[in-house]
């Protein structure tokens, strides 16, 4: 490989490489994150780390790398995503990733390129010295964040009794990120039957039912969610997100389906969440039968208490402590038993835009601050 010379390069490297989320970009060719993965493990080889690759989903691995440690204590983990989401509608080149005025431009430059660059550069400048910390240090990239988080969930399960704490890579101006809700796409459906719509009759309309009780369905969430009030993240929300049913206007509709964005509190999650509720309040009323619900997409929430050790450390060097409106595989690690938290370099406000960027002044910060961070081992 052409190893690069500067953390500037560095991401350069890996924005030019196409690894956009085939499940954020069906139909557009997108190819996965087999040809970043492998480029990350080249990278670390050559800091001195085993690598070893876990096929998640076809041709879509997570790339881990262990360096060499004499400790005998569990490992503390960097775990950015190498997948993006879709180019669609971008008005820059997505992976060419040009510098102007200061500026890198790409897709992932921001969500998470730039974060993963940064820890990578702070490891390759650490490497000669990682070994003696007293924790060993490990690097996982993380395929599928952008969509399900099969990459961290896999990872967790596999590993979730190896490490001491992740530091999750996402751009949050290098703020920590200990807690944020989670998120359910739930779709409420009705099936019927089709016909001409001039004879309306002699079939059974779809979009009726969905008229006649999901006003009461939404109406009485949005009165339960505030029980669930968390003292960090405030209440559940409930945003209708989409609606669609029926083909034509002159045909009685055969389905129609709404889905719900449901943004969870801890508490409201180990209570089963919106499909238990969504459930019951279904049942309440006898319409279980007329009704499917089916979960779409699912992230758990995120509550890392303040106090836990890799915590106080990046506040010990000068991180402050956040929260978060949105996502992220942190949470998925901490349901799997590794207490984590996200930060990095770089505004969540570029992230998934049509001019995607990172200032390089971001870039250099964020290898600074993990220098700190993994310094923070040192014994």
């Amino acid at each position: 490989m052409h190893f690069p010379d500067s953390p500037t390069a560095l991401l350069q490297e890996l924005i030019r490489i196409p690894s956009v989320n085939p499940d954020c970009a069906p139909d557009q060719g997108a190819t996965g994150e087999e040809v970043c993965a492998k480029w990350v493990g080249n990278f670390l080889e050559n800091c001195g780390a085993t690598v070893t690759y876990e096929e998640v989903l076809p041709n879509r691995p997570n790339v881990i790398a262990r360096f060499p440690s004499q400790s005998g204590r569990k490992a503390v983990l960097l775990a950015p995503h190498i997948d993006t989401v879709s180019v669609m509608g971008m008005t820059v080149d997505p992976f060419a990733a040009h510098i102007i005025d200061g500026k890198i431009y790409g897709r992932g430059a921001s969500d998470t390129k730039g974060t993963m660059a940064a820890m990578l550069w702070a490891l390759f400048t650490l490497k000669d010295d990682l070994g003696s910390f007293e924790r060993p240090i490990a690097f996982v990239g993380l395929m599928g964040e952008e969509a399900g988080q099969p990459g961290s969930s896999h990872f967790a399960a596999q590993h979730g009794d190896e490490y001491d704490f992740a530091l999750v890579g996402e751009p949050t101006e290098l703020k920590t990120v200990h807690a944020h809700k989670g998120c359910v796409w739930l779709e409420v459906s009705a099936k019927g039957r089709s016909c001409h719509g001039s004879t309306p009759d002699e079939g059974v309309n779809a979009i009726r039912p969905l008229l006649d009780h999901i006003p009461y369905l939404i109406n009485t969430i949005e009165n339960i969610l505030p029980q669930y009030h968390d003292e960090t993240l405030g209440a559940p929300t409930l945003n209708v997100g989409m609606i669609k049913g029926g083909s034509s206007p002159n045909i009685v509709p055969d389905s129609c389906a709404i889905t719900f964005d449901f943004r969870e509190t801890p508490s409201f999650s180990a209570e089963g969440g919106c499909m238990s509720l969504v459930q019951k309040l279904l049942a309440d009323k006898g319409l279980e039968e007329i009704f499917e619900i089916e979960i779409k997409c699912d992230s758990v929430p995120l509550l890392t208490p303040p106090e836990t050790d890799g915590v106080c450390r990046l506040q010990s060097i000068g991180s402050e402590l956040t929260t978060a409106p949105w996502f992220c595989d942190a949470g998925r690690l901490s349901e799997g038993g590794i207490p984590s938290v996200a930060c990095g370099p770089g505004n969540i406000a570029q992230a998934h835009t049509k001019d995607e960027f990172l200032a390089i002044n971001d870039l250099e910060a964020g290898v600074e601050f993990y220098q700190k961070f993994l310094k923070t081992y040192q014994s």
